[in-house]
């Protein structure tokens, strides 16, 4: 089994200095090593999780081992839950009112990330496969 189908996967994008540092935030969280970390601007990283280019762009996706597929806060969420080992943010996203909540506030951050502060982004930094 190759050290991608071992790992969750989480794809974002590596064009976003935003993207790039919630990234490098989770990355600090997940202290065992649970995820592997890809823009989708990596060759292939779509297509091998079956995502089209316009998905990914429109948000953020954690493919598990078993093939299943969180996107967006959804995404968020599982990233969380799994780096802080608690099932919180899932338990939270399903009660009344706060999965309309948390998807608007997922779209009006998407649609302004640009001016939320962030980090050099992934794809283009010098040692990027991108």
């Amino acid at each position: 089994m190759s050290e991608t189908t071992q790992k969750l996967v989480f794809i974002f994008d590596g064009s976003c200095g935003f993207c790039t540092a919630c990234v490098e935030f989770f990355r600090l969280l997940d202290w065992r090593g649970q995820f592997q970390f890809l823009p989708f601007q990596m060759h292939d990283v779509s297509q091998r999780y079956g995502l089209t280019i316009t998905q990914c762009e429109q948000e953020a996706w954690a493919v598990l081992p078993s093939g299943k597929m969180y996107h967006g806060a959804q995404a968020i969420n599982f990233v969380l839950d799994t780096v802080i080992g608690i099932h919180l943010f899932g338990l939270l996203f399903h009660l009344p009112g706060m999965k309309k909540l948390e998807w608007g506030v997922y779209a009006w951050v998407t649609a302004h990330r640009q001016w939320f502060p962030g980090v050099c982004p992934y794809c283009q930094r010098t040692s990027s496969p991108c």
